[in-house]
């Protein structure tokens, strides 16, 4: 294979931002290296699609004010329309303490400039989503502004819009070491197609991603998490703009897709198998209850099990993205770890690591809180219960 200016691991939708944002700054001779067939076999093409800035840390309120600014002018800039629809993101507190979780995380976005983000009383709720059962909540809060986006869009955009900048996407690709010289620099990255020389290296590669660091000698704290989406039967019973409604106290949540309600809710991973993405016909029957408990059109409403899915998540400790610098490795950056809103953040993390390569610096906000020696340094990001 040729050499690399720089070589990004993962073709996901972060790799493919990371990609694009270089090539949109005049990098040449960019090549993204995965292992899958075609676009969309990792995370990215099981991501259920909620874009949100309704957060409790101001980096991540950040981190989705700039990527809406950038999912705003997605098909002007990149040429795909991303889907952004601003249908909503509904809070729901059944308890006096979720609720103050909830207006602990308001004023953190009216902070940073969220101003649109509001409380919600009872009344409110009933007009926001009349399918809610009667006194489902005390409160709760709504940001009119969040919504839903779509995945798979995004990627096959930034992918084609690279590939116009002179990036090279090699699929089928294992990466399977790395080859540093005597001050510690990656210098090749050894794959199932022979190495490729490089001048930097990104890794890009999702819950996969702490394996990809161990070749370079790197610690990193990702670990894969599972996320099951469960899909009823084709319906028209709840209208497609409904707002993504999420319960605070134990994370259920649904939304419109496709002709379908989809049904979530955490899902613990499988013992020993930390990379399944195996459905669990018992969270099944959990989350199937659930809906029928607390929404009142899915009272008869089957799962369709053949169109349900499970996923990925890539889990930091703190559950906030690990963007920057390899400590011990000086050409080697991380763009990992987003615990889940990997896909609504690419737009802006990708742009911000762009920035940090081409310019050794952040320009577009100040992503330090992201950096990844924070661990060692022991100051991780706050963690909310909710948010």
């Amino acid at each position: 294979m040729k050499p690399a200016s720089a070589v990004i691991v993962g073709a996901g939708v972060m790799g493919a931002s990371v990609a694009y944002h270089l090539t949109a700054r005049g990098w040449r001779n960019v090549v993204v290296l995965d292992r899958g067939a075609r676009p969309g076999q990792g995370s990215t093409g099981a991501a259920t699609g909620g874009y949100r800035a309704q957060y409790a840390t101001s980096i991540n309120v950040r981190l989705s004010l700039l990527a809406r600014e950038k999912l705003r002018c997605f098909k002007e800039e990149v040429g795909t329309d991303p889907g952004y629809l601003p249908a909503g993101y509904l809070w729901l507190a059944t308890t006096e303490a979720e609720l103050d979780q909830l207006r602990a995380g308001l004023r953190v976005q009216w902070q940073e400039g969220l101003r649109e983000a509001t409380e919600v009383d009872v009344d409110d709720i009933a007009r926001l989503n009349p399918a809610l059962e009667p006194h489902a909540a005390i409160g709760g809060t709504f940001c009119p502004t969040d919504g839903f986006i779509m995945p798979l869009r995004i990627l096959e955009g930034y992918l084609a819009a690279a590939q116009r900048g002179g990036a090279r996407i090699e699929w089928g690709t294992d990466v399977t070491g790395v080859r540093r010289d005597g001050a510690g620099r990656i210098v090749s990255v050894e794959t199932s197609r022979g190495p490729v020389a490089a001048d930097v290296v990104i890794n890009a590669a999702g819950p996969w991603a702490a394996q990809v660091a161990e070749y370079a000698g790197v610690a990193l704290p990702v670990t894969p998490l599972r996320r099951q989406a469960a899909a009823t039967a084709p319906c028209r019973l709840l209208p497609a703009d409904m707002p993504m409604t999420i319960f605070a106290g134990d994370g259920f949540h649904f939304r419109v897709r496709e002709g379908r309600v989809l049904l979530l809710w955490p899902s613990p991973g499988i013992p020993g198998e930390p990379f399944s993405i195996e459905l669990d016909p018992d969270w099944i029957g959990s989350v199937q209850r659930m809906a029928r408990e607390r929404v009142t059109p899915l009272r008869n409403i089957d799962v369709d099990v053949g169109a349900s899915w499970a996923g990925l998540y890539e889990m930091s400790p703190d559950k906030h993205a690990i963007l920057g610098l390899a400590p011990g490795c000086d050409n080697l950056y991380l763009i990992n770890g987003s615990s889940g809103h990997g896909v609504m953040h690419a737009p802006a993390l990708g742009a911000l690591l762009a920035e940090l390569i081409s310019d050794g610096t952040f320009s577009s906000l100040d992503a330090a809180d992201l950096r990844p020696s924070r661990f060692i340094e022991g100051v991780p990001n706050p963690v909310s219960g909710i948010l």
